[in-house]
């Protein structure tokens, strides 16, 4: 019979897509993992595996064997989980990556409440404003903003965005208010973080814009740091400026114009057969944090 180590092994080399990040999540060096591979291969009498030396990937058998090994591994977990009494708690470590200024706004604060519930839980949070791969880079799961796409990831939707256009009363005062949107190239307007093009929705229709101002960054708390202190107008979610909104150190331009309503805060993570408990009990702690409407549109 197999050695079922050797199945947890093969596993996390399919899901890490690499021999060495795997051997980092379980502990071993690269060797190990590859004589391990090597093991299960010739205990089977097939090559699940096509090495080269920059990746690797499953065979046609390799993939067969994945699709059957998942819900193996799966049933095991829940057993130990069952005999043990813990069967649907959270336990190990949580890894997550999110957006810096909304993990740090809007998931941070809520993580006491969710560590003390869970108490055999670490939860290990990743805050980068680059898209990382969560396979490769050993995530359970990733919060994302933006319209969802085809992706091998499975999306669910934890609250809607909702983008306006804001300056501060200074730059309002220095420059005045726009009417139009062909007011734009009169006005200062700072580039997104990501330089994408703003894509604005009204009862008129739809428009897109690429502003040209001078301030280029990666970082979206640059951005909104430069509108806070008068450097122009900016595209922002109500989740990073509503508090400026109502206290009044921002206020909004051309109210009618608006970003595109497809535009969500999702938690994805890799696959619907097998979800962990702790990755399920986050994503429904956060979904009944947000939901439908937000704490931030209140």
């Amino acid at each position: 019979m197999t050695n079922l180590g050797d199945l947890e092994v093969f596993t996390r080399v399919v899901a890490t897509g690499s021999m060495s990040a795997a051997g980092r999540a379980l502990g071993f060096s690269p060797a190990v993992i590859s004589k391990r591979i090597k093991r299960l291969e010739d205990r089977l009498g097939t090559r699940l595996f096509q090495r080269t030396t920059r990746q690797i990937s499953l065979t046609e058998a390799g993939q067969g064997f994945y699709d059957r090994v998942l819900g193996i591994m799966a049933g095991i977990e829940e057993a130990e989980a069952f005999a043990s009494g813990r069967s649907g708690q959270a336990q190990g470590t949580l890894r997550i990556t999110a957006p810096t200024s909304f993990g740090r706004m809007h998931v941070a604060p809520h993580l006491a409440r969710f560590i003390e519930d869970h108490p055999d839980l670490v939860l290990n949070i990743v805050l980068s404003d680059e898209f990382s791969d969560i396979v490769a880079d050993g995530f359970d799961l990733a919060i994302r903003i933006g319209e969802l796409s085809d992706s091998t990831l499975v999306a669910r939707k934890l609250a809607p965005v909702r983008r306006i256009l804001c300056a501060s009363p200074a730059y309002i005062e220095r420059f005045g208010m726009p009417e139009t949107t062909e007011d734009f190239s009169r006005h200062i307007c700072l580039r997104q973080h990501n330089h994408d093009t703003w894509k604005l929705e009204s009862r008129e229709g739809t428009m897109s814009y690429k502003p040209q101002g001078r301030l280029i960054t990666n970082s979206s708390e640059v951005v909104r740091e430069a509108v806070l202190s008068g450097a122009g107008i900016a595209l922002r979610s109500t989740w990073d400026v509503g508090g400026d909104l109502k206290s009044g150190k921002l206020v909004q331009v051309l109210p009618d114009w608006e970003g595109s309503r497809n535009l969500f805060v999702s938690a994805l993570y890799p696959s619907r057969q097998f979800l962990p408990a702790k990755v399920r009990l986050f994503i429904d702690y956060l979904t009944s944090l947000y939901g439908p409407e937000p704490y931030w549109e209140r």
